[in-house]
């Protein structure tokens, strides 16, 4: 620990320790943790493995500046105490809420910046190695939810700054990620209007489409008929670059 880092490898302790940073400044009872770690059929000592996984975790956990060890025992089980900033989750939950008071005043390049800090926070599927219960799962969702809502803000505000061109390239690779994701069609099609290749604009039209019928049995939404509509009719406000 002469770095400061702990790496954990017993999959039930990190399960415990991730249930409690999810829910730092949280009590999680003791019921709780056990369906996290053990799901709906825990063993008889299920308890008492938990009093020793928390037990191993107090001696890894570094102290405070006080002495104080970081999980404390609170009925009806354990709360994990961490200062604002200690954590990458309350950062990028602070990134995210400046982001979008950002967006709200029209401020696109510092939207911008504060997106591209918290997707650097949030890079790949969240918790996707990890097994674990309705906090973990729920948590590993809503990361991911918002991870995508920060991706499309992101290409909305790189429209608006007139980055068209860098972000055909990145909208084709958000795509095969997300197949089943409109706005990200329609910021493709308005990134290679604007790049001056209009029929590839409408064959991203084309292409979702079909992957929309294939997959759903749905045709794209008003948002993308839209965007074909006005590229077809070379419709100048595609060339405003405040309007996305």
């Amino acid at each position: 620990m002469a770095d400061g880092e702990v790496t954990i490898t017993a999959p039930k302790i990190e399960v415990v320790l991730a249930t409690l940073l999810i829910r730092s400044g949280e009590v999680v009872s003791v019921d709780q943790l056990v369906t996290e770690v053990w799901g709906g059929e825990p063993p008889q000592r299920a308890t008492a493995a938990l009093y020793v996984y928390v037990s191993q975790l107090r001696k890894l956990l570094p102290r405070d500046e006080n002495g104080a060890r970081p999980i404390e025992t609170r009925s009806p089980g354990y709360v994990l105490h961490a200062d604002e900033g200690q954590l990458d989750l309350h950062l990028f939950q602070r990134l995210v809420r400046e982001s979008r008071a950002h967006v709200r005043a029209g401020r696109w390049d510092e939207a911008r910046v504060g997106l591209e800090d918290a997707l650097g926070l949030a890079r790949g599927s969240a918790l996707a190695t990890l097994p674990g219960g309705p906090v973990i799962n729920g948590f590993a969702r809503w990361v991911n939810e918002v991870r995508l809502e920060c991706q499309e803000t992101l290409g909305e505000m790189k429209l608006r700054l007139g980055r068209h061109r860098e972000m055909v390239g990145v909208l084709s690779g958000l795509i095969r990620e997300y197949p089943l994701h409109e706005p990200f069609y329609g910021q493709l099609m308005l990134a290679l209007y604007r790049c001056d290749r209009r029929a590839d604009a409408l064959g991203v039209y084309q292409t979702a489409r079909e992957t929309l019928n294939r997959e759903l049995g749905l045709d794209p939404g008003r948002g993308l008929r839209e965007m074909q509509r006005s590229i077809l009719a070379a419709d100048e406000v595609l060339d405003a670059r405040p309007a996305v």
